[in-house]
């Protein structure tokens, strides 16, 4: 099997404008409130970005470039390690965000994972920040523990 046969995908339903979806996974100081790290990048194609710790480290646990930018439909970054060297080249995350009437579908689609040990941890971690994601745009507040910490 090869390194491209290891993809996630998740699509949630959220009450919000795509617009909001769109701001909320890219502003550094928002997405630090339900995600545990900063996204930060200009957004611009061929834009690096980093996924930063809110500790005010400055350390990126994730980094990659922004290979394409549609604000407020589609969004496509690389995601490595920031040292991490893989045969396949890294993984990819690809942000679908459709309106419809009140509601907004968000499908992410993680792709080029390494084997299912990583698709696994890419499915737990996801299922987790989208779920803090929609509370957070529902209601103003994230939840009340990080999910991605419960066992």
């Amino acid at each position: 099997m090869t390194a491209h046969a290891h993809t996630h995908r998740a699509v949630v339903y959220l009450r919000a404008t795509p617009e909001r979806v769109w701001h909320a996974l890219t502003n550094a100081d928002e997405s630090g409130l339900y995600w545990g790290h900063r996204n930060v990048s200009t957004w611009l194609p061929g834009a690096p970005w980093e996924h930063q710790r809110t500790d005010d480290s400055g350390i990126a646990d994730v980094v990659g470039t922004v290979e394409a930018a549609d604000r407020p439909h589609r969004l496509v970054t690389t995601w490595a390690g920031p040292q991490e060297q893989r045969p396949g080249g890294p993984s990819r995350v690809t942000f679908e965000i459709s309106g419809w009437q009140d509601l907004t579908r968000l499908t992410v689609t993680h792709e080029n994972l390494a084997d299912e040990a990583e698709r696994a941890e890419a499915e737990q971690g996801w299922s987790a920040v989208l779920s803090n994601l929609k509370t957070y745009l529902e209601t103003g507040h994230p939840l009340p523990q990080q999910p991605w910490l419960m066992p």
